[in-house]
C-alpha cells in the first residue's frame, strides 16, 4: 500500500514522503491515527495544497517538544519501592511509575514517552533513563530507586 506521510515517523520517512507499507500497518494504524493518507492522485493534489500548513503545524509541535525537553533534561526523580537486603526490589519500577513520579514533580510525561530498553528497573540505585518526546527530541533524566522503609 502506498501512503503519504502527514508527519515525520521514525524508521519510515519525513512529512510528505510517499512510502510503501504493509496493508495492515497502513489500514489499521497509520490512517486511523491520521499519520498518513492513501497515495491517490486526489490525495496527492490535496496534500500539496496543504503542505505549507502541515509543515507549520509540525514545526510548532517540534518547538513544543524542544521546550519540554529543555525543562525536563537533567531532572532527578526519586522512587521508593520495597526491597530486600541485597538491593533487589520486590516488584519493579516501570514506565508508568516513572511517569507518575514526574507528574508529581509537575512535569507532564506520558508513559509511552519513557524508554526502558532493558526492561523495568529491578535494583536499588541510580539509573539514566531517556524520554522520547518527539522523533527528533530526547531528554535524559536520572531515576533514583531507593528502598522503602
Amino acid at each position: 500500500m502506498q501512503v503519504i506521510l502527514l508527519e515525520k515517523l521514525a524508521n519510515l520517512g519525513q512529512l510528505g514522503d510517499v512510502v510503501k507499507v504493509k496493508d495492515g500497518y497502513g489500514r489499521n494504524f497509520l490512517i486511523p491515527q491520521k499519520k498518513a493518507k492513501r497515495a491517490t492522485p486526489a490525495n496527492l493534489a490535496e496534500f500539496e495544497a496543504k503542505r505549507a500548513e502541515l509543515e507549520k503545524v509540525q514545526a510548532e509541535i517540534l518547538a513544543q517538544a524542544q521546550a519540554r525537553g529543555e525543562k525536563i533534561n537533567g531532572v532527578t526523580v526519586q522512587i521508593a519501592q520495597k526491597a530486600g537486603v541485597d538491593g533487589r526490589l520486590f516488584g519493579s519500577v516501570t514506565t508508568s511509575d516513572i511517569s507518575e513520579a514526574l507528574k508529581a514533580q509537575g512535569l507532564e510525561v506520558a508513559k509511552s514517552e519513557v524508554r526502558l530498553p532493558d526492561g523495568p528497573l529491578k535494583q536499588v540505585g541510580d539509573f539514566p533513563v531517556d524520554l522520547s518526546l518527539h522523533t527528533d527530541v530526547t531528554a535524559s533524566i536520572t531515576v533514583s530507586v531507593v528502598a522503602a522503609a
